[in-house]
């Protein structure tokens, strides 16, 4: 069972920045492509960003592009996601999400098989 953690979640005002993370001790991590997703209250999940197992491709949902940025360090088994220019719609619980060993990430969720249980981020205007 691969166990996935995020943090870095909190309050931050328009216009600020946070930066999630999402760590695992699963050896295979560095096997599998991990996502971004966000729920905000009363709205489907969706996608927000994703990157391959290598950490050389990386895609994003429109909203966020050019102000989020996912990156990877293999060597610590965490994920990244660089969030700036934040705005109160981006207020939502954010999961990260890890595909099957080998997999490429897509933008669905039943592209991925292990979850984490989520990080709140709240912006104020």
């Amino acid at each position: 069972q691969v166990q996935l953690g995020e943090s870095g979640g909190g309050l931050v005002q328009a216009g600020g920045s946070l930066r999630l993370s999402c760590t695992t001790s699963d050896t295979t991590f560095t096997t599998r492509g991990v996502a971004w997703f966000r729920q905000a209250p009363g709205k489907e999940r969706q996608f927000a960003a994703a990157i391959n197992a290598n950490g050389y491709s990386t895609f994003y949902e429109d909203s966020v592009k050019g102000r989020f940025t996912i990156s990877r360090d293999n060597a610590k088994n965490t994920v990244y996601v660089q969030m700036n220019s934040l705005k109160p719609e981006d207020t939502a619980v954010y999961s990260c999400a890890a595909t099957p060993p080998f997999r490429r990430p897509g933008t669905r969720g039943q592209d991925y098989n292990y979850w984490g249980q989520g990080t709140q981020v709240t912006v104020s205007s």
